[in-house]
């Protein structure tokens, strides 16, 4: 029995484009402007792995062509694993190794849905001491937001419907991240 060479080939699947690479950069540009209007001092980037971290990349250039130097480290958290749903756990895969007492903090995330782990992520650097924690996300689902969660982000890239969304960072079972738009999957 043999294959057909379109059997071995993978489809590609169908994505439909939602934010373009022109509109992301054109609105990393303008969320860098107002945090480096709020922010004049010794401010502490931590994105939160793995989806921010192009993002952060990209906002964190920004910021520094608008006069921040921030310090950066990172917080590895983990919710959802290889599927499409959270699993309401919160656990940390990476901690950061910064001192956060007494600092001013901005978390950035890629996606803001339940709140779960921003809510986790804020309160974990709270006790620990920062003086204040902002929130940053690319891309707020303000409509999949728990019950129980009061977290409004500070900055917000978009507001996102109600869909998986796919590129610029974020995955589906680790795939796709690599894209510099951000879409969903219409068609397998």
């Amino acid at each position: 029995m043999s294959n057909s060479s379109s059997d071995a080939t993978p489809r590609k699947p169908v994505i439909e484009i939602l934010f373009s690479a022109q509109k992301i950069a054109a609105r990393n540009k303008l969320l860098a402007r107002e945090i480096a209007a709020r922010h004049d001092k010794d401010l502490l980037v931590i994105p939160v792995l793995k989806g921010s971290f192009i993002f952060a990349a990209d906002l964190i250039r920004d910021m520094h062509q608008n006069g921040l130097s921030p310090q950066v480290d990172f917080l590895y958290l983990a919710s959802y694993y290889d599927g499409t749903k959270s699993t309401g756990k919160v656990d940390i895969l990476r901690d950061i190794e910064t001192d956060v007492t007494g600092r001013d903090v901005l978390l950035i995330d890629d996606i803001l849905e339940s709140g779960r782990t921003l809510q986790f992520a804020r309160e974990l650097l709270r006790t620990r001491g920062a003086a204040s924690v902002k929130i940053c996300v690319f891309l707020d689902k303000e409509v999949l937001r728990a019950k129980h969660i009061e977290l409004e982000p500070d900055y917000i890239g978009f507001k996102c419907p109600d869909l998986f969304v796919i590129g610029y960072g974020m995955d589906l079972a680790q795939r796709y991240r690599e894209l510099p738009f951000v879409g969903h999957i219409v068609q397998e």
